[in-house]
């Protein structure tokens, strides 16, 4: 009876009414936009947004503000992985993924959603999920039913016949079971796209080449011409929407960035031209460095195919090569982890692997935040933490641009203002 009465009085400090002003406090403020260590910050929120931030000596505790004290720790804006997979399972893959309903999976999306938030990430954007569960649990996250990041979401892919993303590849011809959004020629790709925004998506996926964890597809053959592809962008941006392509090999990447797509996933063989090509466009990297390493040592026992595997062996060490090449060019290379092919709430892993192959910590850490805000359309609400954006905000201890492994242990989580986590541990809602 004493812990559920804690429980409660934990879940009503943390909660604040409509209406109720916060002033958060902290002993230091790593601030990704300008790439400085604030001592003693203070942020002044109030419904869900920051309307003051500023040094504690200068900005005083509004009558009638609840205290939440900060000591010891490194506050952050909430972080941001801009390609997630939350209603699959990194422990049931290949043909064992078949026997997964989409009622399985978005059951599974509802505790990925909560281990996400609890490791930092305040917003995702979830490229590709079967028939709109991504959608519902965007809605349930919204509607406030569960406890989850922000989601962009964009319900199943577009793409090709036999292509990855759009089909299903592992059944034989006798059951003629084709992915949800396949579609040949421009037109068709056209009225897929249409069908995605009739419910309710946020943004377009695309696939321009084979992928590592689909059967019979090449990771380096081009997938649709780019007049298929331009028809995908063409529709989707009339009506204000981006297209994310998935593109490992350069042909497939280059086409993409001629049919206008804004941000390229994986990235994997990049040259030259393809970096020049980005830039030109504006065009974003989103590029899943960490990966790798767990697909490759426990793939086998969570029902990898041996022909996904040995795609992995193959494109690991280039990828991160490309990355290391794409940094030191100037692109716009975004935090982007793809998982699902890892466990959820792991997404901070990535963070070492940036600065291992290229990235400062301040250019890791704006990937995750003001970068990836950018590319969502979304500077104005979230990324930072400034007055009028959404009170998302993380805390750690010591200095991540030191060292950023330290954000794989996050101390508090909050997310327009809520609290999720706090002193490492679970807040009740």
């Amino acid at each position: 009876m004493k812990k559920i009465i804690v429980a409660l009085l934990i879940m009503f400090a943390s909660s604040p009414a409509f209406g109720d002003t916060l002033y958060l406090k902290a002993t230091a403020f790593a601030d990704p936009l300008t790439g400085k260590m604030v001592d003693d910050p203070a942020i002044v929120i109030e419904d869900g947004k920051i309307t003051a931030i500023g040094r504690s000596e200068n900005l005083p505790i509004p009558e009638g503000a609840r205290l939440i004290d900060l000591s010891g720790k490194t506050i952050l804006p909430g972080l941001i992985d801009m390609h997630v997979h939350l209603t699959e399972s990194p422990t049931i893959r290949g043909y064992r993924a078949l026997g997964l309903s989409v009622h399985t999976r978005t059951i599974m999306g509802v505790a990925a959603a909560h281990k996400t938030l609890l490791g930092g990430f305040t917003t995702v954007r979830n490229v590709s999920a079967s028939s709109y569960s991504d959608v519902a649990l965007r809605d349930a996250i919204t509607g406030g039913v569960i406890p989850g990041p922000r989601m962009f979401v964009s319900g199943p892919p577009v793409g090709i016949t036999g292509g990855h993303c759009s089909d299903n590849n592992l059944l034989p011809s006798e059951y003629d079971d084709h992915g949800e959004n396949v579609a040949d020629g421009p037109w068709a790709m056209r009225k897929k796209v249409r069908r995605n925004i009739k419910y309710g998506v946020d943004l377009i996926k695309t696939c321009s080449t084979g992928g590592v964890f689909s059967k019979g597809t090449t990771l380096g053959a081009a997938q649709g011409t780019v007049d298929e592809l331009t028809a995908i962008v063409e529709e989707a941006h009339a009506r204000g929407m981006k297209v994310a392509s998935h593109a490992h090999g350069t042909v497939g990447i280059k086409n993409a960035l001629r049919a206008g797509v804004d941000t390229i996933e994986h990235a994997s063989f990049l040259d030259d031209e393809a970096i020049r090509m980005a830039k030109r466009n504006g065009a974003y990297f989103s590029m899943d460095i960490y990966n790798t390493e767990y697909t490759l040592a426990e793939g086998e026992k969570n029902g990898v195919l041996e022909e996904s595997l040995q795609k992995e062996r193959e494109v690991g060490t280039i990828q991160r090569e490309s990355f290391t090449k794409a940094v030191k060019a100037g692109a716009k290379v975004i935090f982007g982890t793809d998982a699902a092919i890892y466990p959820h709430g792991d997404n901070a892993r990535q963070f070492s692997r940036m600065t291992r192959f290229g990235m400062t910590p301040v250019q890791a850490l704006r990937a995750a935040t003001t970068l990836a805000a950018e590319a969502l359309g979304q500077g104005d609400n979230i990324g930072a933490l400034t007055p009028g954006l959404y009170a998302d905000v993380i805390a750690v201890e010591g200095d991540p641009f030191s060292d950023i492994s330290i954000l794989e242990q996050v101390d508090f989580v909050m997310k327009e203002g809520v609290v999720y986590k706090r002193d490492g541990k679970v807040v009740l809602h």
